[in-house]
């Protein structure tokens, strides 16, 4: 199983559970072309293990495996289905502190926050559990007599699950708790950063009872990530392609899957707006805002990256929320005192820093942080906030994906509509107010897939999770709408005989 070494270091309680080869078709194997990367640990930039680099060439062995698989799965009734993943789902939970240790070193985030990944997560194996027994057709009266008309529901297929770096654990089993619901069989490529988390999934998956086949994990490179990607999209017994990630690649992977019309699933950039009225209460809106935008250094499609502030609260706004930002703890991940660890990769470090520098040039000014931390060699940044934001900065057209929030004043409801609106991205918006007759006109009128109202937390295992514009397309979680996307509707139509 290759080196062995981390699961050491990592002081794991369970040692097995550390993985670092890929699993395909019930089988732990190496790429083909035998070549390895190194994962790092963001908090100090040092390598902790490595993992096999597989490559296009190693895609078809792995979707024939799960096509095979699934000819076996799609047989298995729903009540099997949904026993299978109650199992996986006890296991993770079992495992969490293991795998909470992984993802801190995967990711960076504190250590508190990798449990709450973990338990968001297996929200998705538990609701997916339910759903799994809940597929039902329909029947429609007929116009013509004589006649009945009903559909059923089977599953797709293989599907192809490419998943982020920021949330891995929660982003596959996302994927995966549908797919395996509806009896799909998967193929995912976990994110070059983060293919530990995803390979201790697959294990327990197999200890959960799963047949080889039905869930593999090819990890990879940066710069094999394009070849083995287009390979799953382009392979002709993959049938649904589901992608977390930016618009950029979205919109490539989307013409991959062009010519054989995959059924796909795009959940892409953010660049969420967040309104501030002057009637919301600041304290409230403060300890919604300040998670949502610095859990994990702010790296998170969802997070608050354009705050609008109402005149007559701004300067108030902005001292409170300092003030409690100034309170936020950088440091390692596994320091129990971390509240907010560092970047995931050291690209994030410049782009957080160019917006700065770009926001002060156009008379922004910095009222909080604005700094690299020279701790450990890791990649860490200081909360920051801008106030004085400007349209014409590019904090307000780029997603950050960092700790740094800017803060726009507004006057109206109307300019502050106009403003959050001035986006070619919708996944989430967040306004907060007193005022329900605005409040319902921000519901209606913000081009988002969601919005949260008086809230910062708009995702979860029972709520439809989707953007529109540049978002995406497509639903992950929610009642019937997220576990259809893996599925087809076929529909009969008997003439009888005899009856009316």
């Amino acid at each position: 199983m290759g080196e062995t070494y981390p699961s050491v270091k990592l002081n794991l309680k369970h040692p097995e559970l550390f993985r670092d080869q890929a699993y395909i078709n019930g089988q732990w194997v190496e790429a083909k072309f035998g070549k390895r990367f190194d994962i790092i640990d963001p908090g100090s930039d040092e390598k902790f293990a490595t993992c096999p680099d597989m490559g296009a060439e190693d895609v078809n062995g792995a979707v024939k495996a799960a096509h095979d698989a699934f000819q076996v799965y799609r047989t298995f009734t729903p009540r099997m289905r949904a026993d299978l993943l109650a199992k996986f789902d006890a296991l993770i939970r079992e495992h969490k502190d293991d795998i909470a240790t992984i993802l801190v070193y995967e990711t960076g985030k504190p250590l508190a926050e990798a449990y709450g990944e973990i338990e968001y997560a297996t929200s998705f194996t538990r609701w997916f559990t339910g759903e799994a027994e809940r597929i039902q057709g329909t029947t429609f009266p007929a116009a013509m007599p004589g006649r009945r008309i009903f559909t059923i529901k089977q599953p797709l297929g293989v599907t192809a699950a490419l998943v982020p770096w920021n949330f891995p654990i929660a982003m596959i089993l996302r994927k995966a708790s549908a797919a395996l619901a509806a009896g799909c069989t998967m193929v995912a490529k976990p994110s070059p950063e983060t293919p530990l988390s995803a390979l201790t999934l697959a294990y327990l998956a197999e200890k959960a009872g799963y047949p080889k086949g039905v869930f593999n994990v090819m990890p990879t490179t940066l710069a094999n990530t394009p070849g083995l990607s287009e390979a799953l999209c382009k392979h002709p017994l993959v049938k649904k392609v589901s992608f977390t990630g930016s618009t950029r690649v979205g919109k490539i992977l989307s013409a991959h899957c062009a010519d054989s019309l995959k059924k796909l699933t795009l959940e892409l950039g953010g660049n969420c707006p967040f309104l501030v009225f002057d009637d919301a209460n600041l304290e409230q809106t403060c300890d919604a805002l300040i998670p949502l935008k610095f859990r994990h250094a702010g790296q998170a499609c969802i997070t608050a990256n354009r705050v609008y502030v109402q005149r007559g609260i701004y300067e108030k706004f902005a001292n409170l929320l300092a003030e409690k930002t100034r309170q936020i703890k950088v440091g390692h991940g596994t320091d129990k005192s971390t509240t907010m660890g560092p970047l995931t990769v050291p690209g994030g470090l410049d782009k957080v820093a160019g917006q700065i520098e770009d926001a002060k040039k156009n008379g922004g000014t910095v009222l909080t942080g604005g700094n690299r931390i020279n701790l450990n060699k890791g990649y860490f940044f200081e909360p920051t906030i801008i106030t004085n934001a400007t349209q014409s900065m590019k904090i307000a057209e780029e997603e950050t994906f960092g700790p740094l929030l800017a803060l726009f004043p507004f006057d109206t409801e109307e300019e502050a509509m106009k403003a959050a609106n001035n986006t070619s991205m919708g996944l989430a918006s967040y306004c907060f107010t007193k005022n329900v007759d605005r409040m319902w006109r921000l519901f209606e009128n913000l081009e988002a897939g969601m919005i949260g109202m008086n809230s910062g937390n708009s995702s979860a295992a029972e709520s439809p999770f989707g953007g529109i514009k540049d978002s995406g397309f497509g639903k992950e979680s929610g009642k019937d709408v997220a576990i259809n996307e893996y599925l087809i509707t076929k529909t009969g139509t008997l003439t009888l005989e005899g009856q009316y």
